[in-house]
């Protein structure tokens, strides 16, 4: 059984009637905004801003491209497991507080990082670094809802939305750019000014604000299965492209230990009365409507943000700062829009909103279909400026609709639940997209070969001509074209299938029923 305590202003204190009945407003909403957006910022950014540094780190820390891997591999895994256990976390620290010791808790994390003398204690920091982060981003929604008017909370949703998709994009960039002037510990102690600014804002910023606490039990059972089928399941899809898939004994091991254990966490935790990630919030019809678009697109979108730098490096030649710059311009528009579209989109009815983002994001993806080898840069940047349309409209509508039908002490934990889930969706999405790219490939690139057998006389003479007179440099040479145009014809099946998948999401929006307004926070003394 849990116990439940109210947090009120000051240690120990209970609020007023009249103050309970009064919704809590900071000193300055938009000194708050600042505070939660620069830490949502700073912990969306890591998610991305190693990547392109990883090369420089194992070099400089002596270890192999494997090992540097697990820099990413080690906050993934962690993060998916800490974003489920944010509505259990809130309900017993306060989301005031949750945030205050996340941030803080990430700060050190990032200095541990920076100061990393070896592969071990980085990906050890960066583990951390990871799990104290999972709550931040939920929280920060929570809160943010909570302080605004219900007539400006698609605003701040809006503005979330953005950070979700400017930072990923930022990350690399000023990743690659810090790496390149500075040194690479940099893109972690960068961190330590803003949480800490970011904290201190949030903190004075929060000061009385009311809160309910809980003392439930600790759910061992549904912790212990969330670990290790979580960390089983993401450590298989980062494995799982370098291992061959299930022709390592090591990936079908961590597959059936990852089935087994969230089969049980599943069955466990819809059945415990006190569970530490209450799955029950799926029995809101907009919730769970929305988190399915949200998870199905956000994957397809994820492969975009992944497919299009790979194919710029691998098959065009692009260096990878020159590559950001190509894919930079998706942020444009979200950032020039999301304003418009958190203060008006309310208006209309967001499933077509979110509709209409959709047919954006699969119509920018049909015209990636038709890519060769001799697009230029100007083609591939005006339509990442193109699919910025679908991108502004599409994370605010969606995460509107899916916390619409939630009580207000259910939007933390229901806002961390689709967050994980949206994560391992785009784990998913990363492992499938290449290992799909891959297969396909090999398989054309078997189909081109088939026409082009190498006792022609024909073939023979193009190989020489293409060799300056040399046969065998020129088979090579032509084997590279082949290699090339393979993997453009694998590219671009791909990206018509993910056209495809994007107005398939079109009707699982349209399964959510209005209204559509994020509900604000009760009284403290309400019923919890």
């Amino acid at each position: 059984m849990s116990s439940a305590t109210a947090a009120a202003p000051g240690p120990g204190a209970a609020p007023s009637a009249g103050a309970a009945a009064l919704p809590f407003r900071p000193p300055s909403v938009a000194l708050a905004t600042l505070g939660l957006a620069l830490a949502s910022f700073m912990q969306v950014l890591d998610t991305t801003i190693a990547n392109v540094s990883l090369p420089t780190i194992s070099g400089n820390l002596g270890a192999s491209a494997n090992q540097a891997t697990w820099v990413i591999t080690s906050f993934a895994v962690s993060n998916a497991i800490a974003l489920p256990l944010t509505g259990f976390l809130s309900r017993r620290f306060g989301e005031v507080r949750l945030f205050q010791w996340a941030t803080l808790a990430f700060v050190v994390a990032s200095l541990l990082c920076g100061i990393s003398q070896s592969m071990g204690m980085l990906v050890v920091s960066r583990a951390l670094q990871g799990f104290v982060c999972g709550p931040m981003y939920p929280v920060t929604q929570a809160l943010l809802l909570s302080i605004y008017p219900a007539a400006k909370r698609g605003q701040a949703i809006a503005l979330l939305a953005m950070v979700t998709v400017v930072a990923p994009i930022a990350g690399p960039i000023l990743g690659g750019w810090i790496t390149d002037n500075y040194s690479w510990e940099w893109i972690f102690f960068i961190n330590v000014p803003i949480g800490l600014f970011a904290a201190w804002v949030v903190s004075s910023q929060m000061k009385g604000r009311p809160e309910r606490t809980e003392r439930p039990k600790m759910d061992y059972i549904g912790l212990a299965t969330l670990v290790l089928g979580v960390g089983a399941l993401q450590i298989m899809l980062d494995l799982g492209n370098e291992k061959d898939w299930f022709q390592s004994t090591e990936i079908v091991v961590l597959t059936i230990i990852a089935v087994v254990a969230l089969a049980v966490f599943v069955i466990w935790e819809l059945t415990e009365k006190d569970p530490i990630v209450n799955l029950r919030l799926f029995r809101h019809r907009n919730f769970a409507a929305g988190t399915v678009a949200m998870v199905t697109a956000y994957a397809a979108f994820f492969a975009i943000g992944l497919m299009v730098p790979l194919w710029l490096q691998r098959n065009m030649g692009y260096t990878a700062i020159w590559a950001g710059f190509a894919t930079a311009p998706i942020g444009i528009l979200p950032v020039l829009l999301t304003p418009f579209v958190g203060k008006y989109a309310t208006r209309f009815d967001l499933r077509m909103l979110a509709s209409l983002a959709f047919v954006a994001m699969a119509t920018t993806s049909f015209m990636r279909a038709g890519f060769n080898l001799d697009v230029d840069f100007e083609r591939v940047a005006i339509i990442q400026l193109v699919q910025g349309i679908g991108v502004a409209l599409f994370f605010m509508p969606v995460l509107t609709i899916l916390l619409s039908d939630l009580e207000p002490h259910e939007i933390a934990a229901g806002s961390g639940l689709a967050t994980f889930v949206r994560t391992l969706g785009g784990s998913f999405a990363a492992s499938l997209t290449t290992w799909a790219w891959n297969q396909r490939t090999t398989i054309h690139h078997a189909r081109l070969t088939e026409h082009l057998p190498a006792t022609d006389d024909g073939v023979r003479a193009l190989a020489t001509q293409l060799g300056g007179g040399d046969l065998t440099r020129g088979a090579l040479v032509l084997n590279q074209e082949i290699s090339q145009q393979a993997a453009q014809i694998g590219f671009n099946e791909i990206f018509h299938l993910l056209g495809i998948i994007f107005l398939v999401v079109i009707a699982f929006v349209w399964f959510a029923r209005p209204p559509f307004t994020a509900k604000g926070p009760r009284p403290v003394g309400g019923d919890h």
